[in-house]
């Protein structure tokens, strides 16, 4: 069994601040650590469940976090950025599964301080035909588009409830939960072993059975925080001005939409 993990930051246990997401503050090191605990559980949740091969796309900020000396031996780690595949870039039709660890609330919602859709400067909030788009949203159904199902994914709770209802099989570890500014965070004693059994569960289950379904058109409705960011991302081909803050852009398969959020944020 081939399998795929994307990993994050924002949604690991106890997070609340974008400093701790920063490689250059001091309070980073930790939610580095744990980001790092959270994805050895899954690697062992994997490995328990029958895997042989797995593949982990290191997916924030600089792709830099993770050490690979801290992972298990028959892990492989991609780091940086180079393709539209972006936080799922590897991924391919070989692979089994997707789990995302550390994932978090997307662009205009209150379940985290942290929530955001692909950057927290640039973008106010992404629809995707019609509903609020998060980064799992967009990179599951890159993954749907190979064949691979998304089968768990840990993060705060917005996302966990979120991610269900795109794909009911899906198994999730609730992390952290947050209003406004303040979260109210589960302890990593409880959160780490969740996500090696909630892993190890999704990968018994029958992979056939995950029913997430990729649409026939694309819609991507993308309000920028500043007007210059969507005049310049209008010029894309393709693209269309809707107000001075929003771009639409319309394609009939998810690479394209990847290709729009990689060259327009």
């Amino acid at each position: 069994m081939r399998f795929f993990i994307s990993a994050d930051i924002e949604g690991v246990t106890g997070i609340n601040s974008w400093s701790e997401t920063n490689k250059n503050n001091p309070d980073y090191s930790e939610f580095r650590t744990q980001m790092s605990k959270e994805v050895v559980a899954a690697c062992e949740g994997a490995l328990a469940a029958g895997a042989t091969d797995i593949v982990v796309k290191d997916a924030h900020d600089s792709g830099r976090n993770l050490r690979i000396e801290d992972l298990p031996k028959e892990v492989k780690l991609i780091r940086n950025w180079t393709h539209p595949y972006s936080m799922v870039f590897g991924i391919d039709k070989t692979f089994d599964a997707l789990a995302f660890i550390g994932y978090h609330s997307p662009s205009g919602s209150n379940e985290n301080p942290l929530a955001h859709t692909m950057s927290s400067v640039q973008i106010h909030q992404m629809t995707l035909n019609g509903d609020i788009c998060s980064e799992f949203m967009l990179h599951s159904l890159v993954a749907r588009s190979l064949g691979v199902p998304s089968v768990f994914l840990s993060g705060d709770k917005g996302i966990c409830n979120l991610s269900k209802k795109m794909e009911p099989q899906i198994e999730t570890v609730s992390t952290i939960s947050g209003t406004g500014n303040a979260t109210l965070s589960n302890n990593p004693k409880q959160t780490v072993p969740a996500i090696k059994s909630g892993v190890e569960k999704a990968l018994k289950k029958d992979l056939e059975s995950f029913s997430l379904e990729l649409p026939e058109h694309y819609i991507l409705d993308t309000r920028y925080t500043k007007h210059p960011l969507a005049l310049r991302a209008s010029h894309y081909p393709g693209s269309t001005l809707i107000d001075s803050y929003t771009v639409r852009y319309e394609a009939d398969n998810i690479l394209d939409v990847m290709k729009f959020v990689m060259f327009c944020i």
